[in-house]
C-alpha cells in the first residue's frame, strides 16, 4: 500500500509541476502581450509624430510655392502690360511701318503655310 499512495502523491506533485509550468508559461505570454501593446503604442506615436512633421513640412512647402507662385503671375502681369503699352506706343508713333510689318509677316505665314 505504500507504493501505492506514493504513486498518488507522485501524481499530485507531477501535477502540481505542470500547473506551476502552465502557470509561468501563461505568465510569460501575458507579459510578452503587455511588451508587444507598448511596442505597438511606441511605433503609433512614433508614426502619428512623424506624419504630423510631414504635414507641416508640405503645408510650409505648399504656402511657399503659391507665395512663389503669386508673384511671378505678378511679375508676368507687369511685363504683359508693359509690352502691350509699347507695341500701342510703336503703332500710335509709326502706324505706316506697322502696317508695313504686319502685310510682311502675314506674307511669310502664308508662304510657309502653303509648303
Amino acid at each position: 500500500m505504500a507504493s501505492f499512495l506514493q504513486s498518488g502523491r507522485h501524481r499530485r506533485n507531477g501535477s502540481a509541476a505542470l500547473h506551476n509550468i502552465e502557470s509561468s508559461i501563461e505568465d510569460q505570454i501575458a507579459s510578452l502581450q503587455d511588451e508587444i501593446a507598448s511596442l505597438t503604442k511606441m511605433i503609433g506615436k512614433g508614426s502619428r509624430k512623424q506624419s504630423e512633421k510631414l504635414s507641416a513640412q508640405a503645408a510650409s512647402g505648399y504656402d511657399e510655392l503659391m507665395a512663389r507662385s503669386e508673384d511671378l503671375l505678378r511679375d508676368l502681369q507687369d511685363g504683359y502690360l508693359r509690352g502691350a503699352t509699347e507695341v500701342r506706343d510703336t503703332v500710335r508713333k509709326h502706324p505706316v511701318a506697322t502696317i508695313g510689318a504686319a502685310a510682311a509677316f502675314g506674307l511669310v505665314v502664308a508662304l510657309l503655310a502653303r509648303r
